[in-house]
């Protein structure tokens, strides 16, 4: 915790959830905290207060991206087979592929860009560690399989393109039928 952040409290931890429905649905590229506060029943003056600087909300607002990502990834991978690696890296892209997370994916894409773009900001180092906790959850999965086709670093490179590419057009059949494609050979790879 910086000098400037203050603990943890109820309604911090209330008033950070209603920040994160918040950026779900209108992103954080332009996030200024008039329109934020005014949208979630507080004040600039109460956030800067709980969360000590606009730097240290997006901190704790892209924390709360990851826990929330890394949540659900841990589910779709587990849904998958802990032990088979194909089926896992399959669940992982069938829940990319819901419609239903686009959200979190668009503010994912949009907090990754900006760490690449502004590595002093409150973005830095964003996406190494969403590297490191894709590829952290994809070797549980590949450490425990026997095959020579559990390639986490594969499987990642796989995934994200895909993901980019259902993000910029939409195309979920097409992107789907790709990563389909791969995970045959990948499935092959191992046998």
């Amino acid at each position: 915790m910086s000098q400037h952040e203050r603990p943890p409290s109820a309604r911090r931890d209330e008033l950070l959830e209603r920040a994160y429905q918040y950026v779900l649905a209108h992103g954080l590229a332009e996030l200024s905290l008039r329109p934020l506060a005014a949208a979630i029943g507080s004040s600039p003056r109460v956030l800067l207060f709980l969360f000590g600087s606009k730097d240290q909300l997006i901190r704790a607002l892209l924390g709360r991206a990851r826990a929330d990502e890394l949540a659900a990834l841990r589910r779709a991978r587990d849904a998958g087979g802990s032990d088979d690696f194909v089926a896992a890296v399959r669940t992982a892209w069938g829940w990319l592929v819901d419609p239903a997370h686009r959200p979190m994916l668009v503010l994912w894409v949009q907090a990754y860009a900006r760490s690449l773009s502004e590595p002093d900001g409150p973005w830095a180092g964003f996406a190494r560690q969403t590297v490191e906790d894709w590829l952290g959850l994809l070797a549980e999965v590949g450490g425990r399989a026997d095959s020579a086709g559990a390639d986490p670093v594969l499987a990642l490179a796989l995934l994200r393109g895909a993901l980019l590419d259902l993000l910029a057009t939409g195309e979920a059949e097409r992107t789907t039928a790709v990563v389909e494609r791969c995970l045959v050979l990948l499935g092959a790879a191992a046998r």
